[in-house]
């Protein structure tokens, strides 16, 4: 039995995985959502990148989890990666789902302008997407009204803080989904990653959050992957 922990990106909490969720456990793996600290229920609490890679491993640790298979969304991968490679011989596997990954003294923002990363930093957060930025991704209007109902704004900090890495990324046992209609290739440091014999890549016909517009599809790969 493994037991996944299910990461979501930007913006979003726990609640995201409810549809994937019960797939899993059907299957008779454990299954366990973080909340990061600073968005939806925990949007009160400070939070930098390294409180949420500890978020992540303060899961794992807490229940005292084994078989492991971390999952993170899009931002999320970021401290996906990092909880990974802290979380020992309890770790399966990683899985990466339409994300960015990790690199060693670089943070989120490390592309972004300077002009940009500066009005982030001085607002404090970075705002939720509306609904218009959600069209063409394979998402009905419920989808669509949930995702934006749903989200909260996600503190700056996060995703300012550069990553901390003790070991090369390729090392980790790791599978990549790439949402195609969020672009048909991975971006070019995942590529490098995939050269990786440790990493492969599964390509999921759906755009860029798929545990709401295709949860079944993006559980059977998970449970693949486990």
């Amino acid at each position: 039995m493994a037991e996944f922990v299910l990461v979501a990106g930007a913006w979003l909490g726990s609640w995201a995985w409810g549809e994937v969720v019960p797939e899993l456990t059907a299957a008779g793996h454990g299954a366990h959502t973080v909340t990061l600290s600073g968005v939806a229920e925990k949007r009160a609490l400070p939070a930098g990148q390294q409180t949420h890679v500890q978020d992540i491993v303060d899961v794992v640790e807490g229940a005292d989890l084994r078989d492991v298979v971390v999952v993170g969304h899009s931002y999320s991968g970021i401290p996906v990666g990092q909880a990974a490679e802290r979380i020992g011989d309890r770790l399966a596997r990683v899985v990466f789902v339409d994300s960015n990954v990790p690199a060693d003294g670089e943070s989120f923002t490390s592309a972004w302008s300077e002009a940009r990363v500066a009005a982030l930093t001085e607002r404090g957060f970075w705002p939720p997407l509306t609904a218009e930025d959600y069209a063409d991704q394979g998402l009905s209007d419920d989808e669509i009204a949930r995702i934006v109902g749903g989200s909260t704004p996600h503190p700056a900090a996060s995703l300012t803080e550069p990553a901390v890495l003790t070991r090369p990324l390729g090392e980790l046992r790791a599978t990549y989904v790439k949402c195609l209609l969020d672009g048909d290739t991975p971006s070019p440091d995942v590529a490098e990653l995939l050269k990786s014999d440790r990493w492969n890549l599964v390509e999921l016909n759906t755009g860029h959050w798929p545990m709401f517009s295709q949860p079944k599809e993006l559980a059977t790969i998970l449970l693949e992957a486990a």
